[in-house]
């Protein structure tokens, strides 16, 4: 995953609300999945290794996360596992078609997640966070981003 994308991840992390963190966290993992695949077509086997193992690990941050006092998180759980075995035989038999298979199983939570996030009203997880606003301001083709309230105090006081 290259820094800008992080830097991107980052970003959309500091003004999410509950809804919209776990669009992140799946975009966090579609974008290692891509990178595994990359990875494979590159013939470079131990980026593609990196890569699978950081999609399972999203993958087990998942499941850790899952509230299982709602009966969803029981289907949920099998799905997850499901993935985590495409992803462990992605390595073993050295293939990125379980990546795109893992990709197909979870485009359709993914879908799901995107529209119960639409219908999230609650306030942003993270507090004392700058305003980024971005456009198209005096360059032409460039998108320049600028922080609003840099000089306020963030974080913790002591």
């Amino acid at each position: 995953m290259t820094q800008e994308k992080k830097q991107e991840f980052t970003r959309r992390l500091s003004c999410c609300n509950r809804g919209e963190m776990i669009v992140i966290i799946y975009d966090i993992l579609f974008a290692y999945l891509d990178d595994g695949i990359q990875a494979k077509e590159a013939g470079n086997y131990e980026d593609f290794k990196k890569a699978v193992g950081l999609s399972q690990q999203v993958i087990c941050r998942l499941m850790d996360d899952l509230d299982f006092s709602y009966e969803i998180s029981n289907s949920l759980f099998s799905e997850y596992q499901f993935v985590n075995q495409l992803l462990s035989m992605a390595i073993c038999k050295n293939t990125s078609k379980n990546l795109c298979d893992a990709k197909k199983v979870l485009k359709n939570l993914y879908d799901a997640f995107v529209e119960a996030s639409r219908q999230d009203t609650s306030e942003p997880l993270m507090s004392n966070t700058q305003q980024v606003v971005a456009g198209m301001t005096y360059q032409k083709g460039s998108l320049t981003e600028t922080l609003q309230d840099s000089e306020s105090s963030r974080g913790f006081l002591a």
